[in-house]
Formats: structure tokens, sequence, C-alpha cells
């Protein structure tokens, strides 16, 4: 059966994007994030840089999950952005800004998050310390994520701002 030019082409550009996976030969995973397993830990980490720590609240399969995290938090992360990954439905184990063990998607519940990918910054005791980043196929999200700031380069100043925001209130 031929495939037509125009299915050829959406398909080849959706590969690109990164929504469909490319199916030849021996693939690599995906990269992914680190996965949190000590949110007191990386929260610390984060501190003593003077960054917020950012958690990507991700589900598998996600397309606009595996785009945000390719294109934009994984190079951050590389750039030295304190970042990790929370699955939802997932099982793995994490400790909790309480000390006390969990999962992921129990996590993902007491946060009530419901929309992938979302991402959720912490400050000092654990607490939100900016407005969460919800859907990357909203607008909104993408605009403010990736246009306004939130590059690698602007990363560092950026997550010291929203550190910064959060002791002024004190």
């Amino acid at each position: 059966m031929a495939i037509s030019q125009e299915r050829r082409t959406l398909c080849l550009s959706l590969m690109a994007m990164g929504v469909l996976p490319v199916r030849a030969g021996a693939q690599t995973p995906p990269a992914l994030l680190p996965a949190a397993r000590s949110l007191p830990d990386e929260l610390a980490l984060a501190l003593r840089q003077g960054l917020a720590l950012v958690v990507m609240v991700s589900l598998e399969g996600c397309p606009f999950c595996r785009i945000a995290r390719q294109s934009h938090l994984l190079p951050m992360h590389r750039e030295g952005g304190v970042i990790v990954q929370v699955d939802m439905r997932s099982t793995q184990m994490v400790r909790d800004f309480d000390g006390q063990i969990t999962t992921h998607d129990a996590l993902v519940q007491r946060w009530r998050v419901s929309i992938a990918p979302t991402l959720l910054f912490f400050g000092p005791g654990g607490r939100e310390v900016a407005e969460r980043m919800e859907g990357a196929y909203q607008p909104d999200f993408t605009a403010r994520t990736w246009t306004s700031g939130w590059t690698k380069r602007a990363w560092p100043f950026v997550a010291r701002a929203v550190v910064c925001e959060d002791f002024s209130h004190h």
C-alpha cells in the first residue's frame, strides 16, 4: 500500500519534532531528567546554588512532555539547573518534603496536578514559590517558559529571582 506524499511529509515533520517515535533499527531510549528520589536533598542542592528546585510532572508517552524535556529542560539541567522529574501513575518511591516515603503518583495526587507536563517551583521549606506552568500545548506555557527569559542562559537568574522573591515575603 502506497503512502501519500502529504501523509509522508506530515509523519516526517512529526518525527523531527519528537512527537512521533522513529522506528529504525536499534533505538536509543529518550533522555530523561533525573527521577526525584529525595525531595529534601534535591531542594537542599538547589538552595545551596541559590536556585529553586524545579519539578517536572510528566506522563509516560506524553509527546508534549518529551518535547519540553528534550528541547528545554534537559539543556537547562545540563547548564546547572536543579530539575527532577516526578511521573504520573508511577509507583517509584520518593522521600517527600516531610521526610516520608511515598510514590511519585501519590505526590502528583497530593499536589493536585492533573495535566502533563506541569512545572512546579519549590523554595525554602518545600513551599511552592512561583506559579505553576501547566500543559505545554497551551500557548501561554510555551511563551512564558521558552521565550520570556526561560532559556539556558537566563535559567540561573530566573531561578534565583524565584528564591529571592520567596525570601522577601518574610
